[in-house]
């Protein structure tokens, strides 16, 4: 009975936040992902962008537990390098002797949490708790173009005007709660996050500054929701690949069946 009321739970607020899309006059940003459509792959240049930009400023609050730091090695990143990666952190686990201790990360070690417990994390941020990023992109409608508005959502209320209110259904005695935030793109307009990024907030490299890659807020949000898509679903291509190969047999199936059926009814005919 406790699964059955938490998916239910779980459905209506995801039916609450699709109607809230549906019916609001403020509409999602334009963006193209490379990994949209039925052959659509992922721009891992752009994966690694995003993982830098979660490393830098999602990871302070945001965890990613389904993820190990070895699956780092899939989009592309050196074996030595995810060994680095790891060992730059400090995870808790049992010593020698049976005791709790830090000891340096390993590329077996899921990302390390940001907070020991729920708890913690929320006495750090005003009673919120932020959210696992591991499936994000798929526990939202529409989810990558939904959290590349929402990054880029954030908006001064005190400076809107009657008839930007007006746009984004806002009702008359609408007011800010404290120590919340206005996005035009959450469902209530109300979020606990402060705004994440800012225009040139993370430095790429030169291989990046030389293939003309910005830092600005629209290129920040779309590579940390390339990050993110594959974080939630790293065996997209091989899935649409076996997907393609499954309707091409399909297809062919199809063609013996027919030719096969024009054959035991020649005589009949």
């Amino acid at each position: 009975m406790r699964k059955l009321l938490a998916t239910a739970a779980v459905a209506l607020a995801s039916l609450s936040g699709q109607a809230f899309a549906e019916g609001s006059d403020v509409k999602l940003l334009p963006v193209s992902f490379s990994f949209e459509g039925p052959f659509g792959t992922y721009d891992y240049h752009a994966v690694q962008r995003g993982f830098q930009v979660y490393k830098e400023v999602c990871a302070a609050c945001h965890g990613l537990s389904l993820v190990a730091y070895r699956n780092l090695q899939q989009i592309g990143l050196s074996e030595a390098a995810v060994k680095a990666i790891a060992a730059d952190v400090q995870i808790r686990d049992l010593n020698d002797v049976g005791e709790m201790a830090d000891r340096p990360g390993r590329p077996a070690d899921r990302f390390r949490s940001p907070f020991p417990n729920e708890l913690a994390a929320r006495a750090a941020n005003n009673g919120a708790y932020p959210p696992d990023l591991s499936l994000m992109i798929k526990a939202r409608p529409n989810g990558a173009h939904y959290v590349y508005s929402l990054l880029q959502g954030y908006e001064d209320f005190a400076k809107l005007t009657a008839d930007q209110k007006k746009a984004m259904g806002l009702a008359a005695d609408f007011k800010m709660q404290p120590n919340m935030q206005f996005n035009k793109f959450f469902p209530g307009h109300q979020i606990a996050m402060p705004k994440p990024l800012n225009e040139g907030q993370v430095t790429y490299n030169e291989e990046a500054q030389k293939e003309g890659i910005k830092n600005d807020l629209p290129q920040l949000a779309k590579d940390v929701v390339h990050f993110l898509a594959w974080a939630s679903e790293p065996k997209m291509e091989e899935r649409k690949k076996t997907g393609v190969k499954a309707v091409l047999f399909l297809v062919i199936l199809a063609g013996l069946f027919y030719a096969v059926k024009r054959k035991v009814w020649a005589d009949v005919h």
